[in-house]
Parts: C-alpha cells; sequence; structure tokens
C-alpha cells in the first residue's frame, strides 16, 4: 500500500490529526495486528483529539490571559480566605452557562488575578468563549477602541456563552 498518497490525501482534507496518526501506526509493528475497525477508531480519536486542542488553543489565544494559571495549581494554603469547595465550585463552570457573575475582590497581592486566569484556561478547556480583558465597557459604558460594549456581545443572538476576565479601573 503506498502510504504518502493516503497521508496527503488525508491532510488535504483537513484531517490531520488522522494522518498524523496513520503515520505513526504504520511505524509500529504491534498495529499490523489490529483490526480494521481498532485501526479507524485510533485514527479517530486523533483526531477528535487534535481539533478540540487546536480549539482549545484558539480560544485561549483570543483570551489573552496574563498568567499561565491551572486550576490545579491552586494554592488553598495561602493566606487569602479562599474556600476550596467554592472555588472547586466554580470550577465546573456552571456560574457561566446560567450566565452569572463572578466578582473577585480582596487586597492587593492575594492573587485574585492569578485566580480569574485559572477560571479562564478551564472555561476554554470546556469549549466556552473568555472576552479578552477591557474594563472599560464596565467601567465607563462605552466600548473600547476597535470592540463591541461587552452587553450587546452577550447578547448576540447565536452567541455560546462566554466569561469574562479583567481587571476594573485598570
Amino acid at each position: 500500500m503506498l502510504i504518502n498518497p493516503t497521508i496527503d490525501m488525508l491532510r488535504e482534507l483537513g484531517l490531520s490529526g488522522m494522518a498524523s496518526a496513520f503515520q505513526e501506526l504504520e511505524t509500529q509493528p504491534e498495529a499490523r495486528a489490529l483490526q480494521h475497525g481498532e485501526w479507524l477508531a485510533l485514527l479517530l480519536e486523533r483526531e477528535a483529539t487534535t481539533r478540540r486542542q487546536k480549539r482549545f488553543e484558539a480560544r485561549a489565544r483570543a483570551a489573552r490571559l496574563r498568567h499561565d494559571a491551572q486550576i490545579e495549581n491552586a494554592d488553598f494554603r495561602a493566606a487569602r480566605g479562599l474556600d476550596r469547595n467554592l472555588f472547586m465550585k466554580l470550577t465546573t463552570c456552571d456560574w457561566i452557562r446560567q450566565r452569572h457573575s463572578l466578582l473577585l475582590i480582596g487586597p492587593a497581592g492575594v492573587g485574585k488575578s492569578w485566580l480569574a486566569c485559572a477560571l479562564g484556561h478551564k472555561a476554554c478547556r470546556e469549549d466556552l468563549s473568555v472576552v479578552p480583558p477591557c474594563a472599560a465597557p464596565l467601567r465607563y459604558a462605552r466600548p473600547c477602541p476597535g470592540r463591541r460594549p461587552l452587553r450587546e456581545a452577550a447578547q448576540e443572538p447565536g452567541q455560546k456563552r462566554f466569561a469574562y476576565f479583567g481587571r476594573l479601573g485598570a
């Protein structure tokens, strides 16, 4: 079987995850023992994983979050008064889907921005849009240059639910 034309065809069809998985499976002798259905399942799983990863990367890039914060790295031992159960409930992102607001308050330097970025990354992983920080629509009730007001963007028909992470008064 000619492998390169098949890989080229997969890439032309926009199935780059499948193409790379196909290349990897061809080099592994254990893969020869797989049935056709198992092969196809592996290829499809790789393609789905690749697409999810690309979607996440695009959302995270568009969100322009300041910190590369992950909820798994949250430090609950720090003296900031963070309720572990409440934070873990927030990480489910149900508050975004239900269109609730979240305001993180506290003294300077306790990690409010870091926590907001961690929640933003989690929202991106949950396939939710995260609006880049621009506090002008909230602070002055007028849009940032080149952007629509937050309220207008949220009420757009067919708009997916999204979270807004930014700093007020910045």
